[in-house]
This record gives structure tokens, C-alpha cells and sequence, in this order.
């Protein structure tokens, strides 16, 4: 900080001062949570299925799976979300990509710092791409921007160039996940240029929420076919209950 913004920081900080995320009241300090909004979150910790890290309510043994993947196998190698999605979580996540409140991306990557023992130092971050109109109305891309406080707070690498989304997918929120899966199967390319970069890495795929997995198994699979050995999925939150028409991205 320089010398004249550590004069003028005291004003600020009386003028506007840090509030919490999710209920607004003041706090000690930026991207923080006051303490009975921090204790309604849910944080998500082990133990978890080993596939695909949703949370058991009890541990199970090692190695143990989810009724879901013993059904089927994900393409990615399991989601590592900092909380799960319910009423408070999903308001930072819908202010981020809808109230273009870009600080809320700076807390969200933060917090998913402390998956990262879990990676090698030469893990390659890549964001959940948006096709380019969307990017063109929204202005962002919510994950790009998570993407960038995990890379820039980590030293990892990111590239926002080698996964590309070709197909202008319609909006996903009142949709099942058997349409989402259709919808997104094809969505999403490999840079031809870029594609050595891929070849015997660890991928982080960051997103702000994981939903159904539509989306991420899409990304995890054009990933996986290019080369990478493993593909993490990062989010702020994921969707713990049976999903159908739950109204999220």
C-alpha cells in the first residue's frame, strides 16, 4: 500500500465501512463474514465419497464410494466446494454473477486455497469457460475471476485460452439434469495450439457452483481426451440434496 492510500484508508474505511457478504452489517474487515452468518454456513470437510468428494455424513472406510458413482463414474476426479449451496451461500454466488459484485470472486477463491495441498505445484488452473456472447452481455466470467485469486494468491499457472466454450448453451437454471447433460455434451473445445499444455497435468477446473456435474464432466472429459491426468473440480458451493429442477445456473 502507498504512502497517500495508507493516509486516506482510515477515511475510507469510515465512509464504507467492511460489511459482511451475506447480511450486510459492519465488520472487522474486507471479505469477511459476521459470526452468526459464518456459523449458518455449511462448510464442507472430509469425510467424502472418493470419486467425487461429496461429503458423507459419517466415514465409511477408505476408498469408500457415493450410491452415485458406484451407478456411474464421474469424468472429473472429484469436487473439492468450500460450502454447501443453500438460502446464504447462493447469495454470493448470485450477486457475483448477476450484481457484478467482482469482490465476492476475490472471497470465494480465498477460501479455496485450502484445497490446494491436494494438487502439485505444477497443477494448471483452468476456469469454466463462457461462450463469448455471454461474456459480451455479462461483461465477466464469474469463474475467470475466482480462477485469478486461487492463481495470483497460489503462484499457479492459469490459461484462460485452452478450454473454449463453442456452443452459445441457453441458460440452464430450470432445467433437469438429464437436458443439462444433453445440452452441455458438445459445448465445449480444446485449443489445437494449446493442447501439449495439457499432457500428464493436474487440471483445477474452477466454477462457482457445481450443480448436477453436467458441466464439469463435459469440461473434465474434452480435458482428459486431450491429455491431462486428473481434473479437480474447485467451487464455492455445491448442491448436496436430489436434484431435479432446482433453480441455479
Amino acid at each position: 500500500m502507498g504512502y497517500f492510500s495508507a493516509l486516506l484508508k482510515p477515511l475510507v474505511d469510515f465512509a464504507l465501512p467492511p460489511r459482511c457478504p451475506i447480511c450486510g452489517v459492519t465488520v472487522d474487515a474486507d471479505n469477511r463474514f459476521c459470526l452468526p452468518c459464518w456459523q449458518d454456513l455449511d462448510f464442507l470437510n472430509p469425510p467424502w465419497c472418493s470419486t467425487c468428494g461429496k461429503p458423507f455424513a459419517f466415514a465409511q472406510g477408505e476408498g469408500a464410494q457415493c450410491a452415485s458413482c458406484l451407478q456411474e463414474r464421474p469424468q472429473h476426479d472429484g469436487v473439492r466446494a468450500v460450502v454447501a449451496y443453500d438460502d446464504k451461500s447462493s447469495l454470493l454466488a448470485m450477486r457475483l454473477k448477476y450484481g457484478a459484485r467482482l469482490g465476492m470472486a476475490e472471497l470465494m477463491g480465498r477460501h479455496l486455497l485450502r484445497f490446494l495441498n491436494e494438487v502439485p505445484s505444477d497443477a494448471l488452473i483452468i476456469p469454466v469457460p463462457l461462450h463469448r456472447w455471454r461474456i459480451w452481455s455479462r461483461g465477466f466470467n464469474q469463474s475467470a475471476l475466482i480462477a485469478r485469486t486461487v492463481s495470483r494468491q497460489s503462484g499457479l499457472a492459469m490459461n484462460t485460452n485452452i478450454l473454449t466454450r463453442k456452443n452459445a448453451t441457453p441458460p440452464l437454471r430450470s432445467m433437469s439434469a438429464k437436458k443439462r447433460q444433453k445440452i452441455v455434451k458438445n459445448a465445449f473445445a480444446i485449443s489445437p495450439s494449446r493442447q501439449n499444455d495439457l499432457v500428464g497435468k493436474t487440471i483445477i477446473l474452477v466454477d462457482d457452483v457445481y450443480t448436477t456435474g453436467s458441466t464439469a464432466n463435459a469440461c473434465a472429459r474434452r480435458l482428459k481426451e486431450a491429455g491431462a491426468e486428473r481434473v479437480l473440480v474447485f467451487c464455492w458451493a455445491r448442491v448436496l440434496k436430489d436434484y431435479d429442477n432446482a433453480s441455479l445456473k
